[in-house]
Parts: C-alpha cells; sequence; structure tokens
C-alpha cells in the first residue's frame, strides 16, 4: 500500500473546521437552529421548580385550614370560567406557534405569539373581573378562611402570569427580530415551556379551590 492511500481527502475550504455541513447549524438543509437555547431551557425549568415548591406549600397549609370546623367554600365567580378558557386557549395557540416554527414557519410562529399574549391578557382582566364580583357581594381577603385563600392563591398565580406575559412579549419581539424560526424558537420555546406550566397550575388552583 502506497503512503498516498492512507492521506486524509482533501477539505473543503468552505467548511469550518469541526463545523455544521448545512447553513443555520440545524443538521440538514432548511432545518431550524435552536443552538443556544440551553441556558435559556435550565433558567425556565429552575423557575418552575421554585413556583411549584412555592406553591406546594400554599397547598399544605389550605388543605391543613380546610379541616377546621369554620371552613366554608364561597361562591365560585363567573368570570372564572371566562379566564380559564382564555387561558387554556392561549396555551393551546402557543403550542402550535411553536409546532409552526419547529417546521420553520416564522411567519405563524409570531402570528401564535401575539394570539397568545393577547389571550393571556384577556386572562388577567377576566380575572380582575372575578375578584370585583368578589367584592360586590361583600367578601374580601379577611372575610373567611376560604376567601382568603382564594385571594391568595389566585392573586400570586395573577402575579406569575404576568411574568410569563413579559417572556411572551420579549420572545414575540425577538421574533420579529429574527431572520429564521430557528432564531426565534430560541426564546419562544422557554416562553412557552413556562405558560403551559402556568395553565397547568391554574387548573390545578381551580380544582383545589371549588372542586375538592
Amino acid at each position: 500500500m502506497s503512503p498516498r492511500t492512507l492521506e486524509a481527502p482533501p477539505r473543503n475550504p468552505d467548511l469550518p473546521i469541526g463545523g455544521d455541513r448545512f447553513p443555520g447549524g440545524g443538521g440538514g438543509a432548511g432545518l431550524p437552529s435552536r443552538a443556544g437555547a440551553a441556558p435559556a431551557s435550565i433558567a425556565v425549568w429552575l423557575l418552575v421548580g421554585s413556583v411549584t415548591i412555592l406553591f406546594a406549600a400554599f397547598t399544605s397549609t389550605y388543605l391543613a385550614r380546610r379541616g377546621e370546623a369554620d371552613w366554608a367554600i364561597g361562591p365560585l365567580p363567573g368570570a372564572l370560567y371566562a379566564s380559564t378558557g382564555l387561558l387554556i386557549l392561549s396555551s393551546l395557540v402557543l403550542e402550535w406557534a411553536r409546532r409552526q416554527g419547529g417546521r420553520g414557519r416564522l411567519e405563524p410562529l409570531r402570528t401564535g405569539l401575539l394570539a397568545a399574549t393577547v389571550l393571556g391578557t384577556g386572562f388577567l382582566a377576566a380575572q380582575i373581573a372575578a375578584w370585583r364580583q368578589l367584592s360586590a357581594l361583600g367578601i374580601f381577603l379577611a372575610t373567611n378562611p376560604h376567601s382568603s385563600f382564594f385571594y391568595l392563591l389566585t392573586g400570586a398565580h395573577a402575579v406569575h402570569v404576568t411574568g410569563g406575559l413579559f417572556g411572551l412579549i420579549y420572545a414575540l419581539t425577538q421574533a420579529h427580530q429574527a431572520p429564521t424560526a430557528g432564531d426565534a424558537l430560541r426564546s419562544a420555546d422557554p416562553a412557552t415551556t413556562f405558560w403551559h406550566f402556568l395553565d397547568g397550575l391554574w387548573v390545578y388552583l381551580f380544582v383545589i379551590l371549588f372542586a375538592l
């Protein structure tokens, strides 16, 4: 065997050493890249963990207090049905947008982020309406134990939804500046994950406050 047969084939000078052979870094032509999304995703999961611990502590106190003799569940504000529907719909729209982005479709991703942001804002407006409905009935934070927990739990959730909305607005801004869907997903993916968590958390709160 001659020495020439052991030589490596000539390298294409247009390809970086150790780099991707396809544009966009997606591992294939036309596939969106999500490089750089890992740090944001880790931060979101850490946030999810901390919020879960907080509401687990709230739940433990709630369940212990519910066993007292003076416990009575208050009326269910009708606006809560609207707020719940808006939040679930926003989560569905957001997941649709993320899947569109995963297929390289940037414009549907932008549209879905905008729609989810509007629906999330509507959720907060419906929550305020629910609190006003209770106050019109003379039910306030200190009226009874159940109303105290209702205002505490729904208020804490609303604060986190507000934070989630800022995340969606940031993702939407980045999506309008991004040249590709893969670039837009770097912000949209973590924001969507946290929003889905808030959606599930709300359903959980609704159940323990009025269904159990």
